[in-house]
């Protein structure tokens, strides 16, 4: 394998890192702020309030 194949690999392989970090992010936010409708309005929309609460704390979502 070659420097500059090697060096595109470590970059792909930080960036989609960083990509994936910044995904679980913001599927905590969200359910962060979903967790702030009432329960009729969740469950209508397919929520499960104890499910947003564990994706919420979660550190990988």
């Amino acid at each position: 394998m070659s420097t500059i194949s090697t060096r595109r690999g470590f970059f792909r392989s930080a960036v989609n890192a960083l990509m994936e970090a910044r995904q679980r992010e913001a599927s905590r936010y969200v359910s962060g702020v979903l967790l702030g409708f009432d329960d009729e309005t969740l469950k209508a929309n397919g929520y499960d309030r104890e499910e947003l609460k564990k994706a919420a704390r979660s550190r990988y979502f």
